[in-house]
């Protein structure tokens, strides 16, 4: 089953990235020859019109092959070739497929927020001695209902609330019993890591979730489009700041995983229900879209840097640049591949690994 799931997960992938290009070139009036799902050699392909669909060997990636895409490419028509549309159709057509990755993305999370999640009600399971609920008077089956005039709906809001707000003192509402009460309570400042290792500073009070207070949210379509949005937005910033963290050693280049890793991950994600599947599918997407857009020669990024370059100049770059810069960005990849493959390796080999 794994098996399948990657395989559904990795055709999704490729899929909504090559069709962004495919469509972009579509509108812009460029012809399309070849889309591909896979590399290598042809599985099965039927021709339609003026391009050829086809299903490739190896199931990694995809392209899509337009007319007058190579510098050496002989053109007849140049009105339908890539290389001689305007620099802003020619980034137009690329930025495409990164984009769709991350359109694909927020179509996905609107499914799982559509669908309904399970959120932990603000439900007290359990109070710490001497912390500042203790001492405040919360008890073990209070629920937070208001903090400074803020409803809350939810554990994770409450917690991010008194997070941010350290060594202040908090109105909180509280609901005991059916009845409404008001206590005051001072978060203390503490040192944790955050995602990235790092050590920040944050407010608590010494409380832990009642874990059976979980219930299904349901948002309406538009609830759930505005959630989704500013969902992929906090993802595609995550991921950039990860990237920066690793270049920075703050992030350990161990967290770095490859298609073994997906694999598994698919698996497991799809065992727990749609609701973690999509969600990860969709985590994936966005990663593989902001991934495309970094400025490296043969990604997307790099062929979007070199067009806006040839926007300064008004002439486009030499071939032998060209070539020369897409071997080293071949060179880069390779080295990030391996490495990805490196890593899924020794986490096989040490499943209970943790990363530092």
């Amino acid at each position: 089953m794994n098996f399948i799931y990657a395989i559904i997960l990795f055709g999704f992938l490729i899929f909504i990235h090559e069709f962004g290009h495919f469509l972009a070139a579509k509108i812009s009036g460029v012809r399309v020859l070849k889309f591909s799902i896979g590399f290598g050699p042809k599985v099965i392909g039927k021709k339609i019109g003026e391009t050829e669909y086809l299903l490739s060997a190896v199931p990694l990636g995809g392209y899509v092959k337009m007319y007058g895409e190579e510098p050496t490419d002989e053109v007849i028509d140049e009105m339908r070739s890539f290389k001689h549309q305007p620099v802003y159709k020619k980034i137009f057509i690329v930025f495409a497929g990164p984009f769709f990755n991350i359109l694909g993305a927020v179509i996905l999370f609107w499914i799982v927020f559509v669908h309904g999640v399970p959120v932990i009600k603000p439900v007290i399971g359990e109070v710490m001695k001497n912390s500042p609920a203790y001492m405040a008077g919360l008890k073990t089956g209070d629920k937070i209902v208001e903090i400074e005039g803020q409803k809350i709906s939810n554990w994770f809001d409450m917690a991010q609330f008194i997070q941010q707000n350290p060594n202040k003192n908090l109105n909180f509402k509280i609901e005991r019993n059916g009845e409404i009460i008001q206590l005051q309570i001072t978060p203390q400042e503490k040192e944790v890591k955050n995602i990235f290792g790092e050590k920040v500073f944050v407010g608590q009070i010494g409380i832990k979730p009642d874990e059976k207070a979980v219930f299904i949210k349901k948002e309406n379509p538009l609830s759930a489009l505005k959630i989704s949005i500013q969902r992929c937005y906090e993802i595609v910033e995550l991921t950039y700041l990860t990237i920066v963290k690793i270049f920075q050693r703050v992030v350990s280049t161990e967290v770095i995983g490859g298609p073994i890793l997906i694999f598994q991950a698919a698996g497991k994600t799809a065992e727990q229900g749609m609701v973690s599947f999509l969600s990860f599918a969709a985590i994936i997407s966005i990663n593989l879209g902001v991934l495309n857009l970094l400025p490296i020669p043969v990604l997307d990024g790099g062929h979007i840097l070199f067009f806006l370059i040839e926007a300064v100049r008004r002439k486009p770059l030499s071939e032998k640049f060209i070539a020369v810069s897409q071997k080293i960005g071949i060179a880069l990849l390779v080295a990030l591949m391996m490495l990805a493959f490196y890593n899924d390796i020794l986490r096989l080999l040490h499943p209970g690994k943790m990363f530092r």
